[in-house]
């Protein structure tokens, strides 16, 4: 098999002579096993973290042999004979891209019996990893892409009221403690911008990686992801309040501008795999893709978005496997030559979003449904046309597209999300698909239509925690004086985080930690051997509320 992939693709070879400086070849490698990988299942957060771990547990997902590394023998094998340069790897379906500046090299992995197939996706005259520039355009980029009333909301009032999102935020529940995913062009002044102060002051972008420039600024190349991101961690009340103002973020660009090519669906692969490390419980994304045309011109037939074939397809359905719920982008190619929805948004797993006006009337773009294989696509439909967004400055705009339409709905899924931990993406998804507003009689380009979130709250059937005795404190913390160790009770009503920090009396942080709440009442064992007897200062912190308390050790 090996010599009759490298064998056919000498006939690409002539893209080496193209009078440019140091292009680069992009091949996809997949390999036949994972031998002599250095992690064992045995020992799953050598791989995951804790808070991915957890989530795994909670469902009841198993974890296997998708999860385990490609082989760190075979990497160095691959790179040491083509002299090519890393680009992504994925665990789930065990290949690995590299780029190459002399395609020719490619035929050193000729006869390597780790290797099962050679794929030739992507060309760039000039290189991809290239040195990246901040976006400085002013106008909107998106082309596919207490509380109740519009005093606390502002311009987000309308598109939160028409799916009675507040009724989720009345109940507190903003997002905390869930950790949404965003995969994107580009998120240029989220680090500065007024809009995500509250996320970035208090520490809720959580992980950041740019797959396009291979580093970890993400702050760069486009403000579509910025626009995106806005629609959920948006915080300014009075001006703007996005679906999840509280909840956790992770940010990856994965969208290389100026070109189409196969290989930004590999780095969606990449990011989904990493953000399943990192633990997140919802993967967003507001791109989608039916056409290439580098390093061939190559489109998709309306056959292959069949939800399982692309490999776009292919991430969002394993995300879903591994507990995360994915939210694609029906894209914005209906009414053209195309009409239909994009992949990764075709997948059978994704809850895919449509667009409409608040008059519920579809969009004329938004992409028609269903995926090839005859399933409802888009799931439902949220406010695109337009909807209010905000990027650097503190005035919110309309802007119009899916892309647009879709991230509302991972805000939303992660406030329902808070319900209860042991909720499965499946159990989200048909609690939204139910509440939609014509979930009897879908449409091509409604899908199910637009979803209620009071009613889908209600449809999850989640029972109400009982709460700590003691004059309704939510936190507890005994023994008070101690010795080694210390009990903390908590109570919430949803999932979320918690950071506790113990300082001296001069303000010397001696302990620090945060932990991953489920619903309910739950006890954290402190250790604390190593202090000195004296007088402690313990601080705890969840949902933005706090508590102070002086500890005496003995």
């Amino acid at each position: 098999m090996c010599r009759c992939v490298v064998l056919c693709l000498v006939g690409l070879l002539i893209f080496t002579v193209d009078g440019y400086a140091q292009p680069q070849h992009g091949f996809r490698i997949s390999f036949t096993d994972k031998g002599g990988t250095t992690q064992s299942l045995s020992n799953p957060t050598g791989f995951l973290s804790q808070r991915a771990v957890d989530r795994r547990s909670n469902q009841n997902i198993a974890i296997d042999s998708t999860d385990l590394p490609v082989s760190p023998a075979y990497m160095d094998s691959i790179l040491s004979l083509t002299g090519g340069k890393l680009h992504m790897t994925s665990k789930w379906f065990n290949y690995t891209v590299i780029l190459l500046n002399d395609s020719s090299k490619i035929l050193e992995l000729q006869g390597k019996p780790f290797i099962n197939d050679i794929k030739y996706i992507a060309y760039y005259a000039s290189g991809l990893h290239k040195a990246s520039k901040t976006n400085t355009e002013n106008t909107p980029l998106i082309t596919a892409k207490t509380t109740g009333s519009a005093a606390y909301y502002g311009d987000a009032y309308n598109q939160t009221s028409i799916v009675n999102g507040d009724y989720l935020h009345d109940k507190g529940w903003k997002g905390q403690g869930k950790l949404i995913a965003v995969l994107d062009e580009g998120f240029n002044d989220v680090n500065t911008a007024p809009a995500f102060d509250s996320m970035m002051n208090s520490g809720r972008l959580i992980d950041q990686y740019n797959y396009v420039d291979a580093n970890n600024n993400v702050f760069v190349n486009s403000s579509h992801g910025t626009i995106s991101l806005s629609l959920m961690a948006g915080n300014l009340p009075g001006t703007y309040v996005g679906t999840a103002p509280l909840a956790d973020y992770a940010l990856y660009n994965t969208e290389i501008r100026g070109s189409e090519q196969r290989i930004e669906m590999d780095n969606i692969v990449a990011a989904a795999e990493r953000a399943d490390s990192v633990g997140a419980d919802i993967i967003t994304i507001s791109l989608g893709y039916n056409w290439f045309e580098l390093p061939t011109k190559n489109d998709l037939t309306y056959a292959d978005i069949d939800g399982k074939s692309t490999i776009a397809a292919k991430a969002a359905n394993m995300a879903t496997t591994k507990g995360i719920l994915f939210v694609a982008s029906a894209g914005n190619e209906g009414g053209g030559s195309w009409n239909y929805i994009l992949t990764p948004g075709d997948a059978d797993s994704a809850i895919t979003v449509g667009n409409v006006g608040l008059s519920k009337a579809p969009s004329g773009t938004s992409g028609y449904g269903p995926n090839s294989a005859g399933t409802i696509k888009p799931d439902v439909c949220l406010v695109g046309q337009p909807a209010a967004v905000m990027r650097s400055s503190t005035t919110p705009f309309p802007t119009s597209g899916t892309s647009v339409s879709t991230p509302q709905l991972a805000g939303w899924a992660a406030c329902l999300m808070q319900a209860s931990n042991k909720l499965t993406p499946y159990d989200i998804r048909t609690a939204i698909q139910k509440s939609a507003h014509m979930y009897t009689t879908p449409t091509a380009q409604l899908g199910y239509g637009i979803p209620n979130f009071h009613y889908a709250l209600n449809l999850l059937n989640v029972e109400e925690p009982k709460k700590l005795p003691k004059n309704g404190d939510w936190l507890i913390v005994s023994p008070n004086p101690f010795t080694e160790q210390v009990s903390v009770s908590v109570y919430r009503e949803r999932g979320t985080s918690l950071s506790i920090q113990l300082t001296d009396i001069s303000g010397k942080v001696m302990y620090a930690n945060q932990y991953q709440l489920s619903t309910g009442t739950q006890t954290i064992q402190v250790n604390l051997p190593e202090l000195s007897r004296g007088i402690y200062i313990l601080k705890a912190i969840a949902d933005d509320e706090l508590v102070t308390q002086k500890l005496i050790k003995r």
